[in-house]
């Protein structure tokens, strides 16, 4: 289970008059705001900004500074391969450490939609079990029942952060994982698809990872 909210697109304009600096191009801009405040790539502009992207990373500079924010909610295993992606991003997650007790542990606290029914049926014990230790808890504030529940704590936890990366970084995320095995990483390419402008400056062919 993967799920992502309040989204934004930052900088794009600035990326783009960045994206001219080196022709000293500026007076053949062509990019506006519409009437919902949306800043609209020109032809002009957009051409150059793809013939950029299709040149490699070292050409595409400007994808760097348009920057992407998105509160993420997904399963600890999800996050663990995410933090491969350290460069360009930050995060801020929900700490399991301060707030894990704050709560009930319910079921939908956890990724379990690909669980087989006998699998099911031996989640279901186990998270009654967690909620047991943490009213525990609650009740006598023993560390012992602390470390129950963070060493107990499955890796289908789902856990919120707030993520700021930028296209440069999504180009790579896409190409390299939108074929993985984790139904997880397909829903997050699914959403990058959505970006404005992703056909043309994020999900483009022709990256190494394609081949």
């Amino acid at each position: 289970m993967l799920q992502i909210e309040r989204f934004d697109v930052m900088n794009l304009e600035n990326a783009i008059r960045g994206a001219r600096n080196p022709m000293n191009s500026w007076h053949l801009s062509d990019s506006s705001y519409d009437e919902t405040g949306q800043y609209v790539l020109g032809e002009k502009d957009l051409a150059l900004a793809m013939k950029l992207c299709r040149a490699g990373s070292d050409h595409r500079k400007f994808l760097r500074m348009v920057f992407v924010s998105a509160d993420v909610a997904a399963p600890l295993y999800w996050w663990k391969e995410y933090d491969t992606y350290k460069v360009a991003t930050v995060a801020n997650s929900c700490s399991t450490m301060h707030k894990i007790h704050s709560k009930p542990f319910v079921l939908d606290d956890f990724s379990h939609d690909h669980l087989s029914p006998e699998a099911q049926t031996h989640f279901e014990r186990y998270v009654a079990y967690l909620e047991q230790v943490r009213l525990r808890y609650t009740q006598t504030k023993d560390k012992a029942d602390w470390y129950d529940m963070i060493q107990l704590l499955p890796s289908s936890y789902n856990q919120l952060r707030t993520c700021t990366l930028n296209y440069e970084t999504l180009i790579h995320i896409y190409h390299a994982r939108r074929n993985h095995k984790l139904q997880e990483w397909h829903t997050f390419c699914d959403w990058i698809e959505t970006l404005p402008y992703a056909a043309q400056l994020i999900t483009f062919s022709g990256h190494p990872c394609d081949g």
